[in-house]
């Protein structure tokens, strides 16, 4: 009977049988192409583009790649490296912190709902960048300015997801908890915070691009310091190598980063669907 099932299943699904006879060299060239393929293809492009067109904004990415490397090689590049991404990571902490505490009173309070949101919601809206001479005028060319950037530029979108996340638990489960005689903390925990939590997460992980963009944005318009104050520089002397250079690494860093945040979505809320 197991035989006969087995060769049903076989003859059902040949796809998945012929997969598992092809050889492994064949298996991993066809995972590079599916999952690569668009990115080898993209290089591919802009290297051509690049000898072709000859545009000084456009140079090839051999170049680009080549100025990366002399970049790092250089003696201050990885501290305003480190420097920008210390920033980035207190500015992101915080706008953790006070979003999901912000976004969590929210949720819960139909008073404080109705007090903060339109002010988030219109915060939201409005380029951060706008306060920088506030800030600048206030703190003046310090850290607590970039951090408060990039703090800005994340604190909102988290305060949004927080509270919809728990504005929109399906009400049969609360009442459910209200009829068993759970208590208002026990409710909270077991059943709004799990329920919460995939619309929260997918909060910090817009949070997380909107703060490195905040990185930068405060670096290159207000101190002129760290990879922004780089790519300030390589702007103003037109060298384009550099300034695509910097935004490939800016763009790999927000990917690794994105990459942190799915692999934490992915733990913690593994049960959905």
């Amino acid at each position: 009977m197991t035989s006969t099932l087995t060769r049903q299943m076989a003859v059902a699904d040949p796809e998945r049988t012929g997969a598992r006879r092809r050889p492994w060299p064949i298996r991993i060239l066809r995972a590079i192409v599916l999952d690569w393929g668009s990115l080898i293809a993209l290089c591919i492009v802009w290297e051509i583009l690049g000898h072709t067109l000859r545009l000084t904004w456009l140079p090839p990415l051999s170049s680009v790649v080549v100025e990366l490397v002399r970049l790092f090689a250089g003696e201050d590049f990885l501290g305003y490296l480190l420097s920008s991404l210390s920033m980035f990571a207190m500015g992101f902490a915080l706008a953790v912190v006070v979003g999901l505490f912000v976004g969590t009173m929210m949720g819960l309070s139909s008073r404080v709902y109705a007090a903060l949101d339109i002010y988030v919601n219109a915060l939201m809206v409005t380029p951060s960048l706008i306060f920088a001479p506030i800030l600048f005028a206030i703190f003046g060319l310090s850290d607590i300015t970039r951090v408060s950037v990039v703090f800005l530029y994340g604190v909102f979108v988290i305060i949004i997801n927080t509270s919809a996340s728990i504005r929109t638990i399906d009400q049969p489960l609360l009442d459910m908890a209200a009829s068993y005689g759970a208590r208002p903390w026990a409710t909270v925990r077991r059943i709004v915070m799990p329920s919460a939590l995939p619309l929260t997460i997918a909060g910090l992980r817009l949070s997380v691009g909107r703060c490195v963009k905040g990185m930068i944005n405060g670096e290159m318009f207000i101190a002129l310091v760290g990879i922004g104050g780089v790519v300030s520089t390589a702007s103003k002397s037109h060298n384009y190598s550099a300034v695509w250079a910097i935004s490939l690494l800016l763009m790999l860093i927000a990917i690794l980063l994105n990459q942190v945040v799915s692999k934490a979505e992915k733990k913690f809320t593994g049960w959905v669907g």
